[in-house]
């Protein structure tokens, strides 16, 4: 743990952690409290269909808010973006009708803050390149810590006698937390990556469009878990039961991130991604042979460790293989395709879930998987850039940009 505490003396460090951490917990709780929320109208099919407008409309406009923001930085969408979100939360709170909810939940995705995608970027100006694993793998651990109390407040709040508190809480959190990073000073001075002068057209980048194809599969077999979750659980009378399934996978997540953080420098991104990738999918298998009791709980907590790590390994590859000038926009543009998947995995999850089965759902996740890690092994010629070690010249050169950046 030695190298975290030396990361942590990185001045901004700090800064990036807490800042945007009460944001990051309403992004965990807002899936769950739209869906208890709408539940209220006696149907999960369409809870699960708010949650994937809710989701479509967030990942659609993601690569264009990603690319503006490399365009003319990240102050002003976020000070647009996050009060808009927070008022729609309390405009979803105090619907009753269905189809107002359905409305209101999609257009609460349309104003989305880019929280996470203003983050990772900061990243490079806050420590050296040869920190940025560490770096990513802090980042992974505090949006896996969101994830954790995210659904916990939601469930908890949602369930107890002022179920309305859920989506009033979650709007009071993301006021704080992303109020905080648009009023940071890394923030504010963040300047957009030099544009190259034959910029390529980023659909024409064939890395990004191998990491397209393999982000539609998991981003449906994603969207399908996390609605068939909360179904199983309350198709079989225990909904409480959801919060510490997903508190189990959440914390493992935060010890998977920290583990991939600690992979050796000498195992390329692209190695160490593959690899856990493989076992990512040997892991998931169970999956849908579980029940809403310990057995789910231990599955989602073994799916966390190792996605955990995998979160890491895949910010580096994406770092190692994306276009010059487009540190958020490639993000964003990949979030729009696998966030559009989500929508559908979601809204299809209640479907499956209400008219076949739940377990029938899950096992769709572990399909996904598999594709996805045959789509990577496939194509891994195209993530080349991925599979090399920098030389000591390059990490001295990387280590002078940042310098520069910083002064």
């Amino acid at each position: 743990m030695k190298r975290y505490i030396e990361l942590f003396r990185f001045p901004n460090v700090w800064v990036l952690v807490l800042s945007a951490f009460p944001a990051r917990v309403a992004y965990g709780m807002v899936g769950l409290a739209i869906f208890f929320k709408v539940s209220s109208t006696q149907s999960i099919a369409i809870a699960g269909l708010a949650i994937g407008l809710n989701a479509a409309a967030g990942s659609f406009t993601a690569g264009i808010r990603g690319s503006l923001m490399d365009k003319y930085g990240m102050k002003w969408p976020l000070r647009i973006l996050v009060p808009g979100y927070a008022a729609m939360m309390i405009a979803l709170n105090m619907s009753h009708d269905r189809t107002t909810m359905l409305i209101l939940a999609f257009f609460m995705g349309l104003s989305a803050p880019p929280i996470n995608l203003s983050v990772r970027p900061l990243w490079r100006d806050a420590v050296s390149d040869d920190w940025l694993r560490t770096a990513y793998a802090v980042d992974t651990a505090v949006m896996s810590a969101a994830g954790v109390i995210g659904p916990v407040v939601a469930t908890t709040l949602a369930l107890s006698s002022h179920p309305g508190s859920a989506l009033i809480t979650s709007a009071i959190f993301m006021l704080t937390g992303g109020g905080s990073l648009a009023m940071t000073k890394i923030a504010r001075g963040w300047i957009p990556e030099k544009q190259p002068e034959k910029k390529v057209a980023m659909w024409r980048h064939k890395p990004l469009q191998l990491l397209v194809i393999e982000g539609c599969f998991i981003g449906f077999g994603w969207g399908v878990f996390d609605v068939a979750v909360p179904a199983f659980a309350k198709l079989e009378g225990v909904p409480q039961r959801t919060a510490w399934i997903f508190t189990a996978m959440g914390i493992a997540n935060i010890v998977g991130g920290l583990l991939g953080g600690l992979v050796s420098k000498k195992t390329t991104p692209l190695g160490a991604l593959r690899k856990t990738y493989f076992i990512w999918f040997i892991v998931s298998i169970p999956i849908a042979f579980t029940y809403p009791d310990w057995s789910m709980a231990i599955g989602g907590a073994l799916l966390g460790l190792v996605g955990g790590a995998i979160q890491v390994f895949y910010w580096e590859v994406m770092e190692a293989v994306r276009p010059q000038g487009s540190p958020s926009g490639m993000m964003g543009w990949l979030w729009t395709i696998e966030g559009t998947l989500m929508s559908i995995g979601s809204a299809s999850g209640g479907w499956i879930s209400e008219s076949y089965s739940p377990s029938l759902a899950l096992g769709i996740t572990t399909i996904c998987i598999g594709v996805g890690f045959t789509i990577l092994t496939i194509g891994r010629g195209r993530l080349s850039a991925a599979n090399k070690l920098p030389t000591d010249e390059e990490d001295l050169a990387a280590m002078k940009d940042n310098a520069t950046t910083n002064q």
